[in-house]
């Protein structure tokens, strides 16, 4: 018959202890529960572990011989414990982050070594895209997006906002000349949000219409229309026309140049999402707290 554990645990105290008394105390036993296990486990092994005398309890050589390997499983026990907790104290496992091709690209990607750091055991993957992944089916564990969740059963949480404004390329200003209003973008060419993809906020292409009294937008030369931010950011920065861009993007770049600064600047919301179930992830909670703080330090 296989020892016991309980017998053997019981064993390895009141070998540190001396006797079944101060055994009883750590262990929170009585004398005679105690007595009678550790007469079951020399009843189970045929040998007597303890010499009984007035004084206390002293090992026999088979005691002391049970002792040290006793203590030795003991102690990879506890060490296995404490490694266990470690591992549940200590976040871990995938966690796939989507965002739009801008903000992963110039902003959040460099962020993610020291982020890596921070939390080796946690195997980040980044999907860049600006069409929304479905979070529910968890084509992503999280989202930096710049719109409030539709989907239901996602949790948000306010991360940041994006201030825009209008750009251009030192280069075609100086061949096409600077608008000084905005009815001057009538005769200017227009960078876009492609009207076959879909945006990642609302209203992207506002300047096909600011300052047209609502005319604008059918006049207003269109030329290269991008399928995101980025694109459309280095379209601009390397002259081919007109943009909206954040400002997040544009202070990358040497060779852009703010136009119109009488338009009001567009802000956007940007939210950290991830769905009801991974409320309580302790890797999706440390990347939360770790956005927060590197937003505080961002200007945007």
């Amino acid at each position: 018959m296989p020892m016991d554990w309980d017998k053997l645990r019981i064993f390895h105290a009141v070998a540190d202890a001396g006797s079944f008394t101060h055994a009883g105390q750590t262990l929170k036993l009585s004398q005679s529960a105690i007595s009678r296990q550790i007469g079951a486990l020399e009843e189970q092994l045929g040998v007597m572990l303890f010499h009984r005398h007035a004084r206390g309890l002293i090992l026999t050589e088979q005691g002391e011989l049970l002792y040290r390997t006793v203590r030795e499983m003991a102690g990879k026990v506890s060490m296995t414990e404490t490694l266990l907790k470690a591992s549940q104290d200590q976040p871990s496992g995938r966690l796939k982050v989507t965002t739009t091709v801008g903000l992963g690209s110039l902003w959040l990607t460099p962020q993610i070594h020291d982020f890596i750091k921070l939390y080796p055991e946690i195997e980040v993957s980044l999907l860049l895209s600006d069409q929304e992944l479905d979070l529910g089916m968890r084509e992503a564990d999280v989202a930096i997006r710049f719109a409030m969740p539709r989907q239901p059963g996602l949790v948000q949480r306010h991360l940041m906002q994006v201030h825009s404004h209008v750009y251009a390329s030192q280069e075609y200003v100086a061949q096409n000349g600077e608008p000084r209003t905005v009815a001057d973008l009538d005769r200017h060419h227009l960078i876009i949000f492609g009207e076959d993809a879909r945006a990642p906020v609302d209203d992207m292409n506002w300047l096909l219409r600011e300052g047209s009294g609502g005319s604008g937008e059918g006049r207003r030369h269109r030329v290269l229309p991008a399928n995101n931010t980025y694109g459309m950011f280095r379209a601009c920065e390397s002259g081919v026309g007109i943009a909206s861009i954040p400002d997040y993007l544009a202070r990358e770049s040497s060779k852009l140049v703010r136009l119109l600064p009488e338009v009001p600047e567009r802000t956007i919301d940007v939210y950290f999402t991830y769905p009801e179930e991974l409320r309580h992830s302790k890797r999706v909670a440390v990347f939360r707290d770790f956005l927060l703080k590197k937003v505080s330090e961002t200007v945007f």
